[in-house]
Formats: structure tokens, sequence, C-alpha cells
């Protein structure tokens, strides 16, 4: 839990959001009990590119992605 919190943190600074708008949108497109899941896969990489990933998610999630 607490990487999850620092992971949001750190994404929403990225942003320029609050923490807690990034756990709206991610609640509201459903990603965050995956994006919760992922810990052994984005507590071992480069922060950046967790957030890439997420971001990728997104997209996909609203019909933007590749």
């Amino acid at each position: 839990m607490k990487f999850f919190i620092y992971l949001i943190e750190r994404y929403a600074e990225k942003k320029d959001k609050t923490a807690d708008q990034v756990l709206k949108e991610w609640d509201s497109l459903d990603l965050t009990n995956f994006i919760f899941d992922m810990y052994e896969l984005y507590h071992v990489e480069r922060l950046q590119n967790a957030f890439d990933d997420i971001d990728e998610l997104i997209l996909e999630k609203r019909g933007q992605g590749r």
C-alpha cells in the first residue's frame, strides 16, 4: 500500500494534478485495482516506465490506445 500511495502521488505531481483527482480518474476508468495489483512489476522498474504504462492504460480505456 505504501508504494501505491507513493506511485499515485508522484504520478499526480507529474500530471500537475492532485492525488485525489488521479484516483477519481483511475476509479472512473476501472483501473485502480489493476494498477494496485501491478506492484510486482512497478516497484522494480523506473517510475517513468510505470507512468508510461499507466498513460497507455488510460488511453486504451478511453478508446484512444494503439
